[in-house]
C-alpha cells in the first residue's frame, strides 16, 4: 500500500537550499561525533599511558581519571542539548524549503 506524497521529493532534492541545509547538518553531526569518539576514548588513552598524572588527587581524594570520567556525563547532556536546539532549527529550516519560503 502506497500513498502519494504531497512533497515533490525530486524537486526538492534539486534546491541549493536543500543541499545546503543537508551540507551544514552532515558538518555538524560528523564534526560532533568525531569530537565525542575522541572525548570518550581520551580517558581509556590517558589512564593507560599517563597512569600517574591520572591519579594525581584534584580535589580531597578525587583524581584526574574519575574528574574526566564524570566530565563525560556533562558533556554528552552538552551535546545532547546543543544537538535538540541544532534539530529545532533544521526543522524550521527544513520547513521552510519545503513550503517555498
Amino acid at each position: 500500500m502506497s500513498e502519494k506524497s504531497p512533497v515533490n521529493w525530486a524537486q526538492l532534492e534539486a534546491k541549493p537550499e536543500f543541499r545546503a541545509l543537508l551540507a551544514r547538518k552532515s558538518r555538524f553531526i560528523i564534526g560532533s561525533t568525531i569530537f565525542f569518539v575522541i572525548y570518550y576514548f581520551a580517558l581509556p588513552v590517558l589512564v593507560g599511558y599517563f597512569p600517574e598524572m591520572m591519579k594525581k588527587e584534584v580535589l580531597g581524594r578525587l583524581n584526574w581519571a574519575y574528574l574526566f570520567a564524570l566530565s563525560q556525563f556533562f558533556m554528552a547532556w552538552a551535546m545532547a542539548f546543543i544537538y535538540t536546539r541544532k534539530a529545532a532549527q533544521w526543522d524550521k529550516e527544513a520547513a521552510a524549503v519545503v513550503h517555498g519560503h
